[in-house]
This record gives C-alpha cells, structure tokens and sequence, in this order.
C-alpha cells in the first residue's frame, strides 16, 4: 500500500512535469524576468494576468483530482475485502452526474468555443483550443437530454470546466457547470444503483444513488461514447 509520503511525492512529481510543460513568461519576459512583456504596462504584475492565474489553476486542478485518485485507491487497500469504482462527479444545470474515470483525459479550464459552418449534429458546439490543438466540442445537456434552462445552485464560488474525454476517434471536451472531484464508490453501491431499474427512464445512465446528499446520476460510459461518435460522423 502506498504511503501518505509516497503519495506526496507522486504529486509532488506531476506538479514538476506540470510545471516543465508550461510557458513561464512571467520569468522570462515578466516581473521576475527582463520585463519586456507588453502585458506589464496594463497588469503592472504577473499576478493580475490572466495568461499566469490560468497557468496555476491548470497546476491546481491536475495536482487536486491526483490527490483525489490516489488516496481512495490507497484506502481500498487497506480493505482487500471493499471494491470500489472510481467516478468523476460534475455538475450540469440542477442534476449531478458521475462517470467513470477510464474514459476521462483530464480536467482543464474552461475555454472559448469557436461555432462551425453547417453543423450537422444539434450535440456539436464548435471546437475549443486545448493546447494549440482544435478538438471538438460537445454538449452533453443535449445529448443527455437535460433541461438547458435549469438554473444553477446558488452560493459558493462556481467554476465552470471542461472535461476532456476519451472517444473512440479521439479526445472531445464537453462543458460542465462544475466539478466535485474524483471519489471511490463501494462496487456494492453501484450495483444496486444499476439493478434498481432506475437508469430506464435516463438516457444513457446505469442508475441512481445517493452522494453527499444529492441524487447522482451515473453514466454508462459506453453508450456516452457511442453517442459521442455518432455525434461526430
């Protein structure tokens, strides 16, 4: 079983990889640099741009569902006799949803989404700028068959995120409200979840359960994704 030290080090170790893939501007050309970035005259520091606070929630989200993964597993561990599944839990409109963390990329920051010319599917946002690559854009309130005027919850800070997905022709990213985090459910509790008979009246969902005091709707991953690709054609 891993250890809360080992734990630390391993996400001490994406952080690093995280940070070597990122463009430092603030160092080279920013207030620790030669201050030559023509952004200084309008943000007078780094830290009020919005090219740096992108750069540390990207750092903060990828270090966070790490954490989030690692320590249930490591907990079921303990438990030889417990089986869990591991979900991502996010949040469209009123209605939360949880899906399997095998289908999922990762969690970036919400991105502007550039509409296409004589789209053919109603599902089919645009494209999103991941990285320098143009990937499709998805709604998954269509697809799902959500109500798109639900409003959301109020209070607390709410930060909208995109899901990048693993479809069968490549990633896509889907908007989402929000998102909770990755958690280990009890095998058991999913089980009785999809044998309720719940999940016929929902559109590619296996069933219902009770998480934190919501109704969570789990997808069935599969059928999602042949939906996602049919989308696509």
């Amino acid at each position: 079983m891993n250890s809360p030290d080992a734990l630390d080090t391993a996400g001490l170790d994406l952080t690093l990889t995280d940070t070597q893939a990122i463009d430092d501007c603030w160092n080279r050309i920013g207030i620790h640099g030669d201050r030559s970035c023509p952004l200084l005259v309008e943000h007078i520091h780094c830290r009020n741009c919005s090219v740096y606070s992108a750069s540390a929630t990207r750092l903060l989200d990828r270090y966070a569902l790490q954490q989030d993964d690692q320590r249930p597993q490591a907990a079921a561990e303990a438990d030889s006799e417990v089986v869990t599944r591991s979900l991502l839990m996010f949040r469209l409109g009123e209605e939360w949803l949880g899906i399997a963390t095998r289908c999922l990329v990762e969690v970036a920051p919400l991105q502007p989404i550039h509409s296409l010319p004589h789209q053919r599917s109603r599902a089919l946002l645009g494209v999103a700028n991941v990285r320098g690559a143009l990937v499709a854009c998805l709604s998954l309130v269509e697809l799902l068959g959500l109500d798109s005027t639900s409003s959301a919850p109020s209070g607390g800070r709410i930060m909208p995120r995109m899901l990048i997905i693993a479809a069968q022709d490549g990633p896509v990213v889907v908007p989402v409200d929000e998102v909770d985090g990755i958690h280990a459910i009890d095998e058991r509790t999913l089980n009785a979840a999809s044998a309720s008979g719940t999940q016929a009246s929902a559109r590619y969902t296996q069933g219902v359960l009770q998480f934190k005091g919501r109704s969570l709707r789990w997808l069935d991953e599969a059928q999602l994704l042949s939906a996602v690709t049919r989308s696509l054609a």
